[in-house]
């Protein structure tokens, strides 16, 4: 673990995203989070342009782009942090860097379209690859494991050794376990209590649990189906989340709330190197 965490801040460029609802669809919204989510101490932000929520329906690589690209070209002007694309095809991915993306952000983790490993191997960017059981549209119908931490750490690992063949440097790659991803909500909550589990792969850890249906389980009242992603009993889960995430060994957490997980992380950041 370093001495300080970073802040990914998401900014969701889509109509149905379950944390906003289409908030930021439109480009200048999305340009004017992205403003927002830096002045308020993000390190990175990550543009994405297609909804991988629970049975999202997928969208094609030019309506991507039309979505993502006029938000990249404008903030890349204007910010100074890394922008990243949150993306699975290879054409966006390399779009969005020719636009002024620097990092590349994949869910499927290279499985979805091969040609993304050479696009991220001829650009010598950073990498993010997470597990996921499944697909978007079908990863929580019946999410199950024999041994939960072993299968995912098992799927990195070979994910690295797999980018790596492929060309990309290690010191360039990131992993992510997936949390909501084809998991249920004991399984979430399993990966972070275990988190550390993954410190032996010897790449930088990124967690993402903002606003997720596990931590809205957990705080709704007992006669509700389900609460606003938005509610600040949802916002301080999120941050009781990430904080055990960091305690465990995460080394960037990606939110919606970059403000309040601003301060918690400089003052988790502060006790741990006391």
């Amino acid at each position: 673990m370093g001495p300080r965490t970073a802040i990914m801040g998401i900014v969701n460029v889509t109509p149905d995203s379950f944390s906003d609802g289409g908030q930021f669809h439109s480009a200048d919204a999305a340009i004017r989070q992205g403003l927002r989510l830096v002045a308020s101490g993000a390190d990175i932000l990550d543009i994405g342009g297609e909804s991988t929520r629970p049975f999202a329906d997928p969208v094609s690589a030019e309506e991507e782009l039309r979505r993502v690209l006029p938000v990249i070209e404008a903030l890349a002007e204007r910010v100074s942090v890394p922008i990243s694309i949150d993306t699975t095809k290879a054409s966006v991915a390399a779009a969005a860097l020719a636009a002024g993306a620097s990092i590349i952000n994949d869910i499927s983790a290279l499985r979805m379209d091969n040609a993304i490993t050479t696009v991220a191997a001829q650009a010598r960017v950073p990498v993010i690859v997470m597990h996921m059981q499944g697909t978007p549209g079908n990863m929580q119908l019946k999410p199950a494991y024999d041994d939960l931490v072993e299968e995912v750490h098992g799927f990195l690992a070979d994910t690295i050794a797999h980018a790596v063949s492929r060309g990309i440097p290690r010191n360039l790659l990131i992993v992510d376990p997936g949390i909501g991803f084809g998991k249920t909500g004991h399984h979430n909550l399993l990966l972070l209590k275990h988190l550390d589990a993954f410190d032996d792969l010897g790449v930088p850890l990124l967690v993402g649990t903002s606003r997720k249906r596990f931590i809205r389980d957990i705080v709704k009242p007992p006669e509700a189906e389900d609460v606003a992603p938005d509610l600040p009993e949802v916002e301080t889960g999120t941050q009781a989340s990430m904080a055990a995430a960091i305690m465990k060994g995460a080394h960037i957490v990606r939110v919606h709330n970059v403000a309040n997980t601003r301060a918690m992380v400089d003052v988790l950041d502060a006790i741990r190197c006391a």
